[in-house]
């Protein structure tokens, strides 16, 4: 049943605010930057731009899919800038990160899904910046592995696709997306000997058992860090809350996954796949294997 009342206090995000903010903010307009935060609405906002984190979203900001949980823009894309990856490289360069998260939007409208774009901006950004740590939040092609290959011989750090929901949601809720089809992007990638990475959405109408399910199913691919945190429903029009998931059930969710085999996890209301992606990161796979100092990590 969809809740009528407010938000739980544990979901309530601070403010953007601050001059790191306002940094931030300026970088982003002032490269013509689109960024997760913005167009899928998170909470974190304010958190992250704060702390001088973003995540960069290439290929436009008008995705080609229909996901009933997400607020970023449907339709026909009518961008493609070939000069975005020389943009978002010199952006990381100007913040002087450390740690880089790039996601994108569905691109069902090209023959390679965009992954040319992918490699290009992986390329450029780990030119431009040698130490800088690169994770990729990706779509799944479609389940084409050829252009799944195209962005991993680019060399990203982390790779990461999400699984979003258990196996009986993901028609009404993902639409295009298929279950097996995210699984099989995960198994591909670590099979090349990627760290992966993957999330879940918790209040979207799943039961235990299939939460219990996912997240063998997730570990038994072996991603080796996973995100859950709690679905907000971004307009009237979008997939219904089914409920507010309290803390200690997150708190659970943490263990079980960790016992199912996973390396690292992080589970709690605000948490989001890029939500300090650079602390996950560094739990699993050290410092030294990134080759970053982890008082300068950071995301953009």
């Amino acid at each position: 049943m969809t809740p009528t009342h407010r938000k739980p206090d544990w979901l309530r995000a601070r403010l953007p605010s601050g001059p790191a903010y306002q940094a931030t903010r300026r970088l982003v307009e002032d490269n013509k930057l689109h960024t997760v935060c913005q167009s899928a609405q998170c909470p974190n906002i304010g958190e992250c731009w704060s702390r001088g984190t973003a995540t960069v979203m290439i290929l436009g900001n008008i995705c080609t899919r229909s996901c009933n949980f997400c607020a970023i823009q449907t339709g026909r894309p009518t961008e493609f800038d070939l000069g975005e990856p020389a943009r978002v490289a010199d952006s990381v360069a100007k913040m002087g990160l450390r740690y880089c998260v790039i996601t994108s939007v569905a691109r069902d409208d090209l023959a390679d899904g965009g992954a040319s774009v992918w490699a290009a901006t992986i390329r450029a950004t780990k030119y431009r910046n040698p130490r800088c740590a690169i994770e990729v939040l990706t779509p799944d092609w479609k389940g084409r592995l050829h252009d799944l290959d195209t962005v991993l011989d680019a060399q990203p750090d982390i790779f990461n696709h999400n699984v979003e929901t258990v196996e009986r949601l993901q028609k009404p809720v993902r639409v295009q997306a298929r279950y097996d089809r995210s699984l099989s992007v995960l198994r591909h990638a670590k099979s090349r000997g990627f760290t992966t990475k993957t999330g879940i959405m918790l209040g979207l109408g799943e039961t235990a058992p299939e939460i219990e399910q996912c997240l063998r199913d997730i570990a038994a691919k072996k991603a080796d860090i996973l995100t859950i945190g709690q679905y907000l429903q971004p307009t009237p029009q979008h997939w219904k809350i089914d409920r507010w998931v309290p803390p200690e059930e997150f708190a659970h969710w943490k263990q079980f996954a960790l016992a199912a085999g996973l390396g690292t996890v992080e589970s709690g209301p605000l948490v989001r796949s890029s939500y300090h992606a650079d602390e996950q990161s560094l739990k699993y796979t050290g410092a030294d294997h990134l080759n970053i100092a982890p008082t300068l990590a950071s995301a953009v």
